[in-house]
C-alpha cells in the first residue's frame, strides 16, 4: 500500500484530478487511491515527460519523427573503400601468368594500388574507393598491358576482362661507330701481335674484313713497326752478317765498317716501310696490311700469299694492284745510292735491292699465312670464312 500512497500524493495526480469533470469529483476522489493501479507505469512516465515538455521554453513542441531501425540502415549510404577489382593474367595460350606486376591506376594516370599475381595469375584489389580506373600489367618476356578505362561503383565487385598479355618484340640495340674508331680498335690489337712472343707481326690482318686505315693511321703503325725495339736487333743481325762476307767492302771492317753497314741496313729498312706502308698507301688509297685467308685448299692459301706483293686491298675494300709497295720498294732502293759506297751505286744496286725487298716480302707472306697464325699471340679471329 506505500507505492499507491505515494503516487496519489504526487502532483502529477492531483493536477489530474483538478482537470476531472465536477460531475465525477466526489467518484474520482473515491476512487483516487486506485488510479496508480490501474494505469501502468510506462504510461505515467510519459505524462511526466509530456509534462516537462510543455513546461520547457527551449523548443516548441514538435512531432517526434518516427524511427524503424530496418528502414533507416537501408537508407545510410555504404562508407567508401568497399568495393573491389579482380581479374586474371594470361598469356596468348590462355594459361596463367604468375609473378607479373599489376597496378590499379586512376583515370588521371596516378597510381593507387600494385601487387604481384599469383601463381594461377589472378589478382585482387580490395578496399578501393568508388571512381574510374584502368590496370596495366608488366611481366618479363611481354608486352606491357594497359586495360581501358572502367568505372567501378560503390560496394562493387569489377572483374577486369580479357587481362592477356603478348609476347614481347626482341629489341636488338645497334650501336654504329665510325669506321675510324673502329680500325683504331683493330690496330691496338695488332700491335699486340708478335711471333713467338717476340718478333712484330703488327701488319698481319688475322680480320678478313678489316675497317680501313685513315692515311694518319697508316702513318703511326708504320711508325710503331719501325722503331720497336725489336726491330733494332735485327738491323744488328743484318749489318753483322754483311760484315762477316765482306758485303760492300767499301764500308771496310772494324767497328766503323760495321757502324756504316748498320747505319745503311737501317735506312734501308726504315725508308722501305713508310714508303711501302704508309706513304704511298696514303696516297693512293691502298691497305699496306696482309690478309690471313686461313681457310681453303693448300693452292688457294699458297696462291694468296705469294700475290700479295702484286695484289692488295683499297681502301674500299676492291682487290687492286699492289702499286704501293712495288713503287715503295723501287724507291727504297733508288735512295740507297745516297749512302752506299760508290763503287757499289748505279742500276744494279737498285734492282738487287728491289729484288731482295721482294724475296723478303713473299718470304714473309708465306710464314703469315701458314706459320704465323700458330705462333703468334693476341690472335683476334679466325681469318676468312
Amino acid at each position: 500500500m506505500t507505492e499507491p500512497c505515494a503516487v496519489a500524493s504526487s502532483p502529477l495526480c492531483k493536477r489530474a484530478l483538478r482537470m476531472a469533470a465536477r460531475p465525477c469529483l466526489h467518484a474520482l476522489f473515491a476512487s483516487a487511491s486506485l488510479l496508480p493501479c490501474v494505469v501502468p507505469a510506462s504510461a505515467i512516465a510519459q505524462q511526466g515527460t509530456a509534462g516537462r515538455g510543455i513546461t520547457s521554453r527551449s523548443l516548441p513542441d514538435a512531432p517526434l519523427p518516427h524511427s524503424d531501425p530496418q528502414n533507416s540502415a537501408q537508407q545510410t549510404p555504404p562508407a567508401e573503400g568497399a568495393a573491389s577489382v579482380a581479374g586474371t593474367v594470361l598469356d596468348v595460350s590462355g594459361a596463367g601468368v604468375s609473378g607479373a606486376d599489376v597496378s590499379l591506376m586512376h583515370g588521371d594516370g596516378t597510381q593507387l594500388l600494385t601487387m604481384v599475381s599469383e601463381a594461377n595469375g589472378e589478382f585482387d584489389f580490395t578496399k578501393v574507393p568508388a571512381g574510374s580506373y584502368l590496370v596495366t600489367v608488366k611481366a618479363k618476356g611481354f608486352a606491357p598491358f594497359t586495360s581501358a578505362e572502367f568505372a567501378v561503383g560503390v560496394q562493387q565487385a569489377y572483374e577486369v576482362p580479357d587481362v592477356s598479355l603478348s609476347i614481347a618484340t626482341a629489341n636488338m640495340e645497334v650501336t654504329v661507330r665510325p669506321t675510324e674508331l673502329i680500325a683504331a680498335a683493330q690496330i691496338r690489337a695488332e700491335e699486340k701481335q708478335r711471333l713467338i712472343g717476340i718478333i712484330p707481326n703488327f701488319y698481319t690482318s688475322y680480320i678478313f674484313d678489316a675497317a680501313p686505315l685513315t692515311w694518319e693511321q697508316k702513318f703511326s703503325l708504320a711508325a710503331r713497326n719501325t722503331f720497336d725495339p725489336v726491330t733494332f736487333i735485327g738491323v744488328g743481325f743484318g749489318a753483322g752478317i754483311e760484315q762477316a762476307t765482306n758485303a760492300y767492302a767499301g764500308y771496310g771492317q772494324g767497328a766503323a765498317g760495321y757502324s756504316k753497314r748498320y747505319a745503311a741496313k737501317f735506312v734501308d729498312g726504315r725508308s722501305g716501310a713508310f714508303l711501302t706502308n704508309a706513304v704511298f698507301p696514303a696516297l693512293l688509297h691502298q691497305d699496306p696490311r696482309y690478309y690471313y685467308q686461313g681457310s681453303g685448299s693448300l693452292k688457294s692459301r699458297l696462291v694468296h700469299a705469294l700475290s700479295s706483293p702484286f695484289v692488295t686491298r683499297s681502301d674500299g675494300g676492291r682487290a687492286v694492284p699492289n702499286s704501293s709497295y712495288l713503287l715503295g720498294d723501287v724507291c727504297s732502293a733508288a735512295l740507297s745510292n745516297l749512302y752506299y759506297p760508290k763503287a757499289d751505286r748505279g742500276a744494279n744496286l737498285v734492282f738487287t735491292n728491289a729484288a731482295l725487298g721482294l724475296a723478303g716480302r713473299l718470304g714473309m707472306s708465306l710464314i703469315r699465312e701458314f706459320l704465323s697464325k700458330r705462333f703468334t699471340r693476341s690472335v683476334p679471329d679466325n681469318g676468312k670464312l
